[in-house]
């Protein structure tokens, strides 16, 4: 039996009753996260504008698009993954070679599953077979190194999930699979050197062609069945030889999943924690910083801090902000909080970010970089003109895997998020039926998310 196939009869068996209390309640918090952010991002520019595309190019009407509207499963998915994306502000997991973000699957699910009527609880099963996917890949074959972006094993994870979505049969989720995985490579310039808006639209790509292969093999099309083993396949071309026993996979993987705290990208968390701590001491004055060194683990560094995915200190655009540890310190220490409004495009080029951002040097660790991913330590020490010295280390979060967030932290965030767009009795409902989406039928959620202003109300 070919690999896709033995993948393939894991997605089929898939069932939230395999999920235990904890994951089930942490997939659906994870749920709630993602909207939050994607209702926060309606009125971003890119979005924007990928509204209008989709509004002039039309489709067949069978799936929601978050602020009302409909067109055809594919761009849906695509759209509503981009909202989820664009914010930077969504959930992670952290492998070793690899940090990927699971709910950019989310698109994908609700297209499929409101497309084919599903209930809440398809929907769920299908979510948690993307986590499952998407994270375990990560874990064995990392591409990041060999030049491949994070979305690469995403195309499995969107296709399978999507096909799990749509309640396809295993031999056609096996060929949805082998086509999005074949198809879908993408590089990792993507997230390196001056960033554009494909940093935030890259895996929305990769959901919409996702659901797209899982129509495709709905109506008969096939895709190669030696997708990871054969010759010229991924293992051969791209992620070298790993192994996994699918027929042994759970579905717990969403509970070593992690959720941001703040608006930036995730390595970051532990570092801009320790800068707040710095912050609310006595004695501390922004305006009398003279210089910021962070220490951290190699990862954050090569992504982030300067290193090998280039220069962080040319920031013009939210896309490069929130992937500039200077930068991201600077604004915090200056503002006191990291949020979406910091990424103004005033704020972001703003005299004293851009000042602030020149005193902060990083450091990677050695003994930092051993304990991650299953810890992200930052030791931040910052000195001010008179020669103070304040310095605090953190090696996680609220949200890390160590230190989940609950309901109360996440309904807070949520509310903070789409308050512009949605009033309190409409938040309400949108929670309401998430925190019970098993009982739910897929199509009560979409009705919701039609009704979600597409301009701020505020």
């Amino acid at each position: 039996m070919a690999e896709v196939h033995k993948l393939a009869d894991f997605v089929a068996k898939a069932s939230i009753d395999q999920l235990s209390s904890e994951a089930l309640d942490q997939l659906k918090i994870r749920v709630l996260d993602t909207l939050g952010v994607a209702i926060g991002a309606l009125d971003a520019q890119p979005m924007v504008a990928i509204r209008g595309l989709l509004e002039d190019l039309g489709g067949t009407p069978q799936a929601t698009l978050i602020g009302g509207g409909k067109t055809s499963p594919e761009r849906a998915a695509f759209f509503n993954s981009g909202l989820s994306r664009y914010l930077d502000f969504m959930d992670s997991y952290l492998a070793k070679g690899e940090t990927n973000h699971p709910s950019d699957n989310f698109g994908a699910v609700l297209a499929a599953a409101e497309q084919t009527g599903a209930s809440g609880a398809e929907l769920l099963s299908a979510l948690a077979v993307a986590y499952q996917v998407h994270t375990r890949l990560s874990d064995v074959a990392p591409v990041r190194a060999k030049g491949f972006d994070h979305t690469t094993q995403g195309a499995y994870a969107a296709a399978a999930s999507a096909a799990k979505a749509l309640g396809l049969p295993a031999d056609q989720i096996a060929h949805a699979i082998a086509i999005s995985g074949t198809a879908n490579n993408a590089l990792r310039v993507t997230r390196t050197g001056s960033l554009s808006n494909w940093k935030g639209l890259a895996y929305p790509q990769v959901a919409k062609e996702g659901t797209f292969a899982a129509l495709l093999a709905s109506r008969g099309i096939t895709g190669p069945a030696e997708v990871f083993e054969g010759n010229k396949g991924f293992k051969d071309s791209i992620a070298g030889p790993f192994q996994i026993d699918w027929s042994g996979e759970d579905l717990e993987r969403v509970r070593r999943t992690i959720l941001k705290k703040y608006n930036a990208e995730i390595h970051s968390q532990s570092a801009l924690e320790a800068a707040l701590e710095i912050r609310a001491r006595d004695g501390f004055r922004p305006e009398a910083i003279e210089s910021v060194h962070l220490k951290t683990f190699d990862v954050a560094y090569s992504i982030i801090g300067g290193g090998e995915e280039g220069d962080k200190r040319t920031i013009r655009t939210k896309e490069e902000a929130d992937h500039s540890l200077p930068w991201m310190l600077a604004v915090t220490l200056l503002d006191g909080e990291l949020n979406p409004a910091q990424y103004a495009p005033e704020r972001v080029v703003a005299d004293d970010v851009q000042a602030l951002m020149t005193k902060v040097t990083i450091t990677p660790d050695d003994g930092f970089s051993d304990r991650f991913p299953d810890e992200m330590p930052a030791e931040v020490e910052i000195t001010l003109t008179d020669g103070t010295t304040f310095r605090a280390t953190h090696n996680d979060y609220e949200g890390f895997h160590t230190h989940p967030a609950g309901w109360d932290v996440v309904e807070d965030k949520f509310t903070r998020l789409t308050g512009p767009f949605a009033d309190e009795s409409l938040r309400e409902e949108i929670t309401h039926l998430v925190r019970t989406l098993e009982e739910q039928p897929t199509s009560a959620l979409t009705d919701a998310l039609a009704r979600v202003a597409i301009t701020r109300t505020d």
